[in-house]
């Protein structure tokens, strides 16, 4: 088991719904060893974590966080002229026969949807789609990321010899350094989600690329949106807390990035 795929099951288990599932079962175990006020302490923790994360302003705060980082990063990109325009992984989901024949789009998907938009208004010549399969990696069936990508770009008539995959990489790390061999010296306009533009421009910035990044799928202030739910927790504001809370954890305390350097 890979350092990755430990970070993957670790970053779950510190986090709802996996961490409540944690607290019920030291509940349990300390009060069947007599420990009953002590047992309330870890279910009550993890009851609160989940109320808090729920919260949309505690939502929108954790997303401040990174997006004012994103958007200092973003500003004053030129709209042209790039060798290269580079789609990170994690816009869709690749098939899996024979469950899912097709592959499957996702909340990260605007990031493909820019990509063809670049393409067609003259951006650069070619897009370089990144992100592989870590069940076909493991011999299962699931095409690549890659592939899923290349083909919903060609639903949006971006032609099939200005399109590059990059079918290995499982992880942002991967995604940049398999990219670096493709564009060598290049310019290249790399395209990721807003929570993902810090730590995406911190790795590319490592691994020696010569990039400009940008940004979508940005969150929207409370003020643009119904009252209730700016303020009632919701399912919806809690997977995006947990998705900033993993970005922040990742771009403060991961350095597996560190051996990017060319």
């Amino acid at each position: 088991m890979n350092t990755f795929v430990i970070l993957k099951i670790l970053a779950t288990l510190m986090l709802p719904p996996a961490s409540l599932s944690i607290g019920v079962v030291l509940w349990l175990l300390l009060r069947l060893v007599g420990w009953r006020r002590l047992a309330a302490v870890p279910f009550g923790l993890a009851l609160l974590q989940i109320l808090v994360l729920s919260f949309p302003p505690v939502t929108g705060l954790l997303n401040r966080q990174i997006e004012e980082k994103a958007r200092e990063l973003v500003a004053g990109n030129q709209p042209c002229c790039y060798d290269a325009i580079v789609v990170l992984g994690g816009s869709i989901a690749p098939a899996a026969p024979p469950y899912t024949m097709e592959p499957e789009l996702n909340d990260a998907s605007d990031r493909l949807w820019q990509a063809a938009r670049m393409f067609k208004s003259g951006a650069a010549p070619k897009i370089i789609v990144s992100g592989g399969s870590f069940i076909q990696q493991q011999g299962g069936p699931a095409t690549t990321e890659a592939e899923a990508m290349r083909r919903f770009l060609l639903d949006l008539g971006v032609p099939s010899d200005a399109i590059v995959s990059e079918g290995k990489a499982l992880n942002t790390i991967e995604n940049i350094r398999n990219v670096r061999e493709f564009v060598k010296e290049g310019r290249v306009a790399i395209i990721t989600s807003a929570f993902h533009v810090p730590r995406a421009a911190k790795l590319a910035r490592r691994g020696g690329l010569n990039f400009a990044i940008f940004g979508v799928d940005w969150s929207v202030p409370n003020g643009a949106i119904a009252w209730w739910e700016a303020w009632l927790p919701s399912v919806e504001a809690l997977g995006e807390s947990n998705l900033a809370i993993k970005e922040l954890v990742a771009l403060n305390f991961d350095r597996r990035g560190d051996g990017l350097a060319p």
